[in-house]
């Protein structure tokens, strides 16, 4: 209500958007109390809650994994073991050593008439199987007297399992104890393995025992150790 100068009437008061108009009142002034409180009071997580960058929580979670991944490997690991272990019994089947009297001097003078008496006797194999070992060709000798063990087979499952075996010790080319075998061998061993007899490796057998008779066989009767046992036997009979 105006005065007929243009004036405000005494008492009135002021308009809505004056100066005072900024400062809260009241239930306004209380609100904002309320919006600041939870910024400036905001409670940490609570026990046994994880943070958000807890190192306890890191920790715990990386402790489940390697705990759940031991506990997979160790019932992966059961589970291999009992293939692993028939594995080994069946490695443990090929022949590596034979027991054998020592040699008489007549055997051993018997060596020197043909490389056939060498091999027939087990102290003449042992013998010279010690001087290839010498020359780095000890498998020679091992892949044969491992064919010569397969011979003596008759149950289909355990020629299978040695023919196997020989195969991935003396055959394969990843084995550090391959023979030298020609191309058309190979391929016929190959060809067989399938289905393997007992006679699946008496070509290379064959190749292996020429190979040793023809190379091996004439360097073994000049080596120290044959003349070195003939001597000891030799003196041994004297003095008896």
């Amino acid at each position: 209500m105006r005065t007929a100068n243009g004036g405000e009437p005494a008492g009135a008061s002021p308009p809505a958007g004056g100066v005072d108009s900024g400062i809260p009142m009241g239930s306004e002034r209380m609100e904002m109390r309320k919006r600041q409180t939870p910024a400036q009071e905001a409670p940490g997580p609570a026990p046994g809650q994880p943070g958000v960058g807890s190192r306890g929580s890191n920790a715990c979670c990386f402790c489940w994994c390697c705990c759940c991944s031991c506990s997979c490997l160790t019932v992966r690991n059961q589970d291999q073991r009992p293939t692993r272990a028939s594995h080994e019994l069946r490695t443990d089947d090929l022949p590596t050593c034979e027991e054998s009297a020592s040699p008489t001097l007549e055997e051993v003078n018997a060596w020197a008439q043909s490389f056939d008496k060498l091999m027939i006797t087990p102290a003449g194999r042992n013998a010279f199987r010690e001087f290839l070992r010498t020359e780095f060709s000890e498998e020679n000798m091992l892949f044969w007297m491992a064919c010569e063990e397969l011979k003596k087979e008759a149950n289909k499952n355990i020629i299978e399992e040695k023919a196997r075996m020989i195969y991935d010790n003396y055959i394969s080319i990843l084995s550090p104890k391959e023979v030298s075998l020609d191309s058309r061998v190979r391929e016929f061993i190959n060809s067989n393995m399938a289905e393997p007899s007992q006679h699946v490796f008496d070509d290379a057998q064959l190749q292996i025992y020429t190979l040793m008779h023809r190379d091996s066989y004439p360097r073994f009767m000049n080596s120290a150790l044959y003349k070195d046992l003939l001597q000891s036997l030799s003196e041994k009979t004297v003095e008896a």
